[in-house]
């Protein structure tokens, strides 16, 4: 099962691309992760959250598969365990459907967004930071990974 982590955003610190090249390293070949970002649509002093949200929705469903299974980040989403996300990854897996998951920029996601994501999933009630949400995503989903296959990584 392909991963494809869906955001928008600029370039990254060094220090989230080091982070997250070892979870990525980590996961096996058929868990692979893959990042496709898009670009912030350009913000001024009159900018429309609401225009700016539906045009980077739209250059981020552009590189969404109709047959992926997509959960849209949203911090009004099920908050899941660590156990519970392990479940999620093994069911997702059952499915036989590549994984997408949406990630939105600072205005967050468009409704069309929404409309194409079958779960909305809340890494939480704090905002964090975009850099942070990718080093916590890929760790969180190789905690998962470790806890469907008894890898001794996870000791809660």
């Amino acid at each position: 099962m392909r991963v494809n982590v869906h955001s928008v955003a600029g370039k990254m610190p060094r220090w989230v691309d080091t982070a997250v090249g070892e979870y990525e390293k980590r996961l096996p070949r058929e868990l692979k992760l893959q990042w496709r970002d898009v670009p912030l649509a350009a913000r001024g002093t009159n900018s429309n959250a609401e225009q700016l949200k539906e045009r980077e929705g739209v250059a981020m469903l552009k590189g969404v598969s109709t047959s992926d299974h997509c959960v849209a980040l949203d911090g009004r989403g099920k908050p899941w365990t660590t156990e519970e996300l392990a479940k999620q990854l093994e069911q997702w897996m059952m499915q036989g459907q590549d994984l997408s998951l949406l990630i939105g920029g600072p205005d967050g996601l468009s409704d069309a967004c929404f409309a194409a994501a079958r779960q909305r999933w809340s890494l939480g009630p704090l905002t964090l930071p975009h850099p942070l949400v990718r080093v916590v995503l890929a760790e969180q989903l190789y905690r998962a990974w470790t806890i469907t296959i008894g890898h001794p990584y996870h000791r809660a």
